[in-house]
């Protein structure tokens, strides 16, 4: 049990540094990014600022009730990691955790998330995202896969 809460803090730790990290070099190259930049066809880097959520969901919402969601959000997955006797979940857990306290972070700082991860066919657009949004969605994903990967991964030892 205190190898998974090891487990899931360090995937929390990690989704929550890749996500500053990935922002603050897009903040830093705002002046750039804010026209966007053509990566390859179908992708592009741009300096967007979301005050809603996935989707531009809750948009105009007020910022501290979008933080006081997403820590309660949080709290409740803290204690599902702090139970669990899967690896697999403790990653899942720490993945959502961390992404969703960077996000938090971006809420106190700017009052909205930084998004930068703009993917498009033609010129219909995926809403842009960021890192933690990718660790968010991940996590969840693995969440629901745990019970296969983790019978798969028993009758693999």
């Amino acid at each position: 049990m205190r190898t998974c809460l090891f487990v899931g803090l360090l995937a929390a730790l990690i989704a929550f540094l890749v996500d500053q990290a990935t922002k603050a070099i897009v903040v830093s190259n705002a002046t750039v990014l804010s026209s966007g930049v053509s990566v390859f066809p179908g992708f592009n880097l741009i300096y967007l600022r979301n005050d809603g959520v996935t989707f531009g969901l809750l948009g105009g919402a007020p910022w501290w009730n979008l933080v006081l969601l997403a820590l309660g959000i949080c709290v409740w997955l803290a204690f599902m990691l702090v139970r669990t006797s899967s690896r697999v979940e403790a990653i899942a857990y720490g993945a959502i955790i961390g992404g969703a306290l960077g996000n938090i972070l971006d809420r106190l700082r700017y009052r909205a998330v930084t998004d930068f991860l703009d993917f498009y066919i033609g010129t219909a657009h995926w809403p842009a995202f960021n890192m933690a949004d990718v660790f968010v969605v991940g996590g969840v994903m693995l969440l629901l896969i745990a019970p296969w990967v983790g019978a798969r991964l028993q009758t693999d030892s």
